[in-house]
């Protein structure tokens, strides 16, 4: 039988980590693609030993950087025949962070690795992905997008280089609820384009899940508070890795490509109305996302801005 192949980025911690060892329970091969892998190593061993999988394979990889994804890459390639499921998991969000960050290729931090690294990675990952039989791509996207019901929210496209940096006030929660919804745009036109290979692209809003204790220090005293407080009633991360498991796995989603799972696994759907109590009731929801992710323009201007960054055309 051949053997299953899984990258998961970011699995070295929260529901990266309970990702890898759900798949590695289950019998895959996986890679574990990390930034710091000096931290991440006791991650790696812990699953190999919970999961009684020695096929766990740890790679550096940082999202942020186009480099460090051609390196990753090829050396992936170079060392696997084939890949089956690639999960677009890891996102930078510095809780509290105030100063404009950029990547090394002076993309604005957010976006480099919530929305163009994700592009580059699975355009370089493509061919490899149409060696398997059942090639899917999960994207991991966020319930801060329901941000953009308010008709006034926009993506900051013209500030994504440091344009502004040094005139606009910066927000990291607006940014990472910008490259979160530039991310499933991305995946809608994604789907579109891979449909012709085979390969399966959605993406799955992550709801509330526990939080870790590093996560939560770097929270202002306030929202600690109340981040130590959701705590006691929020999911822990393996009901959310599940999630991801049957999204990539089950024969149910076979076929479904460019969709949006809520938590549930149901799809959601654009909204139809995005006024008065629909608003409410969308923002509140769970069945709806925002019109502006189907915009054609919108989609035209992500596309085109991850094609340009990256060199890539596929």
């Amino acid at each position: 039988m051949e053997e299953k192949i899984i990258i998961i980025t970011g699995a070295n911690s929260g529901i990266g980590k309970a990702a890898a060892l759900k798949f590695a329970t289950e019998g895959y091969r996986v890679i574990m693609a990390c930034r710091n892998l000096k931290i991440s190593l006791a991650a790696q061993q812990e699953i190999i030993h919970l999961s009684d999988n020695k096929l766990v394979d740890l790679m550096e990889l940082d999202v942020s950087s186009f480099a460090s994804i051609h390196s990753f890459c090829a050396t992936f390639k170079s060392k696997y025949p084939h890949l089956d499921i690639l999960i677009n998991n890891a996102a930078y969000l510095n809780h509290g962070e105030k100063e404009y960050k950029l990547s090394p290729e002076n993309i604005e931090l957010s976006f480099a690795t919530n929305t163009f690294g994700p592009f580059l990675l699975s355009s370089l990952l493509k061919n490899h992905l149409e060696k398997s039989k059942d090639p899917r791509i999960l994207n991991a996207c966020t319930t801060n997008i329901k941000h953009f019901f308010d008709p006034k929210r926009r993506i900051e496209f013209d500030n994504l280089q440091g344009e502004l940096k040094d005139t606009r006030t910066y927000n990291v929660y607006k940014m990472y609820g910008d490259s979160k919804m530039a991310l499933l745009i991305l995946t809608f036109k994604m789907a579109e384009e891979y449909k012709d290979a085979g390969i399966k692209v959605n993406a799955l809003q992550i709801n509330r899940v526990k939080l870790s204790k590093e996560t939560i220090e770097k929270m202002h005293s306030k929202w600690k508070v109340l981040a130590r407080i959701q705590n006691l009633i929020n999911p822990a991360p393996s009901r959310m890795a599940d999630n991801y498991f049957d999204i990539c796995t089950s024969e149910a989603y076979k076929n479904v490509t460019g969709q949006l799972f809520n938590h549930k696994r149901e799809i959601i759907k654009p909204a139809t109305s995005e006024k008065g109590i629909a608003q409410i009731k969308n923002i509140f929801g769970i069945s709806y996302y925002p019109k502006y992710a189907n915009d054609p323009k919108n989609v035209e201007q992500v596309w085109k801005l991850c094609t340009k960054l990256t060199f890539i055309t596929n």
